[in-house]
């Protein structure tokens, strides 16, 4: 894999595509987590300790998406200008702003970078070309830099203008930063070098949006943990009454379809036995702990119970690898986070006593963030969806156009 350590930036200035996206506080606009950008910083330290500059492209939100009322952009709300102080910081350098990230202002300022300094342009996505793969949008980019380094694993998955379409303007002189390398060196150890027990631990919401990984795991993992909302549809395939419990009617023929795919492979396929159910969708709900073969009517589960997580623990604790995507329950909640807790705890020690655990991003990093074990784990993904769709067994644009 050709990363920043196979070019000596010495005069040069990298095009970084970075990963800045991270969530804002609505009223001040401060950072809340910046784990995005301090991941990206020794990719950026790399390239100022070989004497070269700096100029950093990201995407913050979806603003054209979000519109103000009068269908303009809302600029306060998704400048990445709120993200300069902080990336500064964490370098030990001044940052630089450029307005736009195309025009004669990010034109002047990436032609002004000296050695060892760093720009961060305004973001892409007040373009639509962006999202769309333009090829001139993505040429204009190209032009601010000699070193194209993808770094943003995170939007990997999408062939946008910045992420995947610039590379082409840089035939040799094109790289992953250290994030992308680490994200794929990850990824390929657990799906290809699996120490065994391999366990899976997925959950989340719909068995829909977790389908491909599904099928794909199933021939790869010993063990298939399944929690979340979208067990309830599985546990319903089987012929249990869930209550008010999430569920899609049109998947169960499709849950009994990979349950059965799983026992043909002998794969450990495991459905909570027990459930945390709630009156209502709020943490001041009437709750309490019930087998899952009869959930009452007008009763949700909101989280997997004593019982399951029990199960679950011991089976994660006796793994050597482990992939997390998905939470148990809605962990956001006090009253049924404890089944994501356990499960937390359970890959904690599986860890300490020598597994390898990678953590799929979104609610899954989050969580372990939550509980306070990301350095307790071996490796937390910046990427969900890019992790998901590299999980689905699908090429990702991203790398795919660093590699050509």
């Amino acid at each position: 894999m050709k990363t920043v350590d196979t070019i000596n930036f010495a005069g040069k200035k990298a095009l970084v595509r970075v990963d800045f996206n991270v969530p804002l506080d609505k009223n001040t606009f401060a950072i809340t987590d910046d784990a995005r950008i301090r991941a990206t910083i020794p990719t950026l330290k790399k390239i100022l300790a070989d004497g070269g500059s700096c100029i950093l492209m990201s995407h913050l939100g979806r603003p054209l998406k979000k519109l103000k009322e009068d269908g303009t952009i809302d600029y306060n709300k998704f400048t990445l200008k709120h993200t300069v102080a902080r990336t500064g910081e964490l370098l030990g350098v001044d940052v630089q702003f450029a307005q736009d990230c195309i025009g004669q202002d990010a034109i002047d300022k990436a032609n002004a970078l000296q050695p060892g300094q760093v720009l961060l342009l305004e973001n892409l996505r007040f373009y639509k070309e962006e999202e769309k793969g333009d090829t001139i949008f993505a040429e204009k980019l190209s032009k601010l830099g000699d070193v194209y380094v993808n770094d943003a694993f995170g939007t990997a998955h999408r062939a946008h203008a910045s992420t995947a379409i610039i590379a082409q303007f840089f035939s040799n002189a094109k790289c992953f930063g250290y994030v992308m390398a680490k994200e794929v060196a990850n990824a390929e150890l657990v799906m290809k070098q699996a120490a065994r027990p391999f366990t899976a631990i997925t959950g989340g919401a719909k068995v829909s949006d977790k389908l491909l990984i599904l099928e794909n795991l199933i021939d790869k993992v010993d063990n298939l943990i399944i929690g979340g909302g979208m067990a309830y549809t599985f546990l319903k395939a089987m012929g249990y009454e869930i209550g008010a419990s999430l569920c899609e009617e049109d998947r169960l023929q499709l849950c009994l379809d990979l349950m059965a795919k799983a026992k043909s492979k002998g794969v450990n396929l495991m459905l909570p036995a027990d459930s945390i159910i709630a009156d209502a969708f709020s943490n001041e709900a009437n709750h309490k702990a019930c087998s899952n073969k009869n959930i009452e009517a007008g009763w949700m589960g909101l989280d997997i119970g004593p019982e399951a997580a029990k199960e679950y623990a011991e089976v994660i604790k006796n793994s050597k690898t482990i992939l997390w995507n998905g939470p148990m329950g809605v962990f956001e909640m006090s009253n049924y986070e404890n089944g994501t807790k356990q499960a937390a705890i359970a890959v904690a020690e599986a860890t300490k006593n020598g597994a390898f655990s990678l953590i799929g991003g979104g609610d899954s990093a989050a969580a372990v963030a939550k509980f306070g074990f990301e350095k307790e784990v071996s490796y937390v993904s910046t990427g969900g969806g890019a992790l998901l769709e590299y999980f689905e067994g699908k090429e990702l644009p991203g790398i795919k156009a660093i590699n050509e």
